[in-house]
């Protein structure tokens, strides 16, 4: 199969803060703040600044990953138009986000924009170490790399970058 034996470089990406929730404000309508924009772009700008390139970012749908997604692309230079699906909502599962993942295994960079909880179980599942939980921050960002894209994960953690680690790269 097609990319079955490729390696790949998967960055998982967490929204940026979001406004607070509301009796007037859908959940899925929540927009990033002003400092949620700043620390996604202090951190992703560290990412670009060490030469990472994604070829496609796949994001939840909901509004604060959207526009996380956008600033991603924008900071990465990512030429592909952003991607969108229901795997990467909170309550997904990790076995549904390795299933887009083999969908997308041709690309061998791919950057995905979701939220916890599914992100904090996600990185576990992906590194066969199903009962960890990763203190998944907001505007961080993790690096697995895969050998292959297989039909069960099997990921090598190479760094996780919170912006209070970016910020204090300065």
């Amino acid at each position: 199969m097609k990319g079955e034996n490729r390696p790949m470089q998967l960055y998982l990406l967490r929204h940026g803060i979001s406004e607070e929730g509301s009796p007037t404000t859908a959940d899925a309508d929540r927009a990033l703040t002003a400092e949620g924009r700043r620390k996604l772009r202090q951190v992703l700008g560290q990412v670009a600044e060490s030469g990472i390139k994604v070829d496609l970012i796949i994001s939840s749908p909901l509004k604060r990953a959207q526009q996380s997604a956008e600033i991603a692309r924008s900071c990465l230079k990512c030429k592909e138009d952003v991607l969108f699906t229901r795997a990467l909502l909170p309550g997904a599962t990790p076995e549904g986000v390795w299933d887009e993942i083999r969908a997308h295994k041709a690309q061998e960079a791919l950057m995905l924009v979701g939220h916890n909880p599914l992100f904090s179980d996600l990185a576990g599942y992906l590194v066969g170490a199903n009962d960890l939980r990763v203190d998944f921050k907001k505007a961080a960002v993790m690096c697995l790399d895969f050998e292959s894209v297989g039909p069960k994960p099997r990921a090598t953690l190479c760094w996780y970058l919170t912006a209070g680690l970016a910020g204090n790269c300065e």
